[in-house]
């Protein structure tokens, strides 16, 4: 298995960095990519590092955030063959309050429809190749969390907070264990670790791949979160993007060298 992280928030050597991810995988003879980021950058990207948009199988989106599928329509006019996997609760609805205002931080507006037929859409566990799998939010409550960060979902009857039903985890259950990737774990790793092993049971975690979303926490809850990370027993973690540096700091004092910088163009070393 082969994991290179063709945009986020910083970069190494001379590729671009944007708030947003996209990750490209090859295994098993499958080439996947993990979200398109905000823009169309991540082609840029995607040539300088040899990665061929056009050849790629199977697309992702790991939840409906614009910083994940802004570069979704640039995706479909460069690559003609891939189905994108996205959740069945996946729209053109997220909202922020910032500021006091509503803020739309979502799909691009008709993409959903204008590509319909490049979707599909997943519900719950969900099998998409050999040993590959989708793993959607099964805990309750969540909500809370979407309220906690100012997160929404724009319903006809007004916003109501996210309970973040759109995200999603792409897993790899390989030989040595699972490799998890959720690219912003709105849902709290550790939650998002336990649902994994609730469907695929008894294995372990090789790699937890994603932004943790940190970026707002105080140091008390950030110490709490690497805890949990510890206590799941995933062997590695890289992380960035929505992660923050500050809180990346405090991570790296408790996991030491377990925790891993993502970066644009650089692999992830499983």
């Amino acid at each position: 298995m082969r994991a290179l992280t063709i945009i986020e928030n910083t970069a190494c050597g001379d590729v671009i960095a944007e708030h947003g991810l996209s990750i490209y995988i090859e295994n098993n003879g499958k080439k996947i990519l993990l979200d398109m980021g905000a823009s169309d950058a991540f082609l840029e990207n995607a040539k300088k590092l040899s990665v061929d948009i056009s050849d790629i199988d199977i697309a992702v989106l790991s939840h409906a955030h614009y910083d994940h599928s802004g570069g979704m329509t640039a995706f479909f006019e460069a690559n003609q063959k891939a189905k994108l996997y996205i959740s069945k609760n996946a729209k053109e609805n997220c909202a922020k309050i910032q500021d006091g205002e509503e803020k739309y931080i979502g799909i691009e507006s008709g993409v959903l429809e204008k590509y319909a037929d490049r979707f599909v859409f997943a519900d719950g566990f969900y099998k998409i190749d050999e040993g590959v799998y989708l793993v959607p939010h099964f805990s309750k409550g969540l909500e809370k969390i979407g309220l906690r960060e100012s997160l929404y979902i724009k319903t006809a009857s007004g916003l109501v907070p996210d309970d973040f039903a759109h995200e999603q985890s792409l897993v790899f259950d390989l030989d040595e264990g699972l490799v998890i990737f959720n690219s912003c774990s709105h849902g709290g790793a550790d939650t998002i670790i336990n649902e994994v092993r609730s469907v695929l049971p008894g294995r372990e975690v090789l790699a937890y791949v994603g932004g943790l979303h940190l970026k707002h926490a105080d140091e008390a809850f950030v110490l709490e979160y690497a805890d949990k990370l510890l206590e799941s027993g995933a062997k590695k973690v890289f992380t960035g993007h929505c992660t923050g540096d500050e809180a990346y700091e405090i991570l790296h004092l408790k996991l030491k060298g377990a925790l891993h910088a993502l970066s644009s163009g650089k692999q992830i070393d499983l």
